[in-house]
């Protein structure tokens, strides 16, 4: 049991690392002068990835704290 509890949990953890990684770039690539047309596809994905980011962060939560 404990085993699939932290299994859980570092699958949860590299899902919030990925997301922020995405976000991150995301934003890196919106300050480059690239276009309209990319920048209106950029922030698209960067709202994606903050609501990624707020699930797998809200995910973990739930699996921690259902493991005290």
């Amino acid at each position: 049991m404990a085993n699939l509890l932290n299994l859980e949990l570092a699958k949860a953890r590299q899902r919030v690392k990925r997301a922020e990684l995405v976000l991150k770039r995301s934003k890196e690539m919106l300050d480059e002068d690239c276009g309209v047309g990319i920048n209106i596809a950029l922030c698209s994905r960067i709202r994606s990835a903050k609501r990624r980011v707020v699930d797998a962060r809200a995910r973990l939560t739930k699996i921690d704290f259902t493991q005290r």
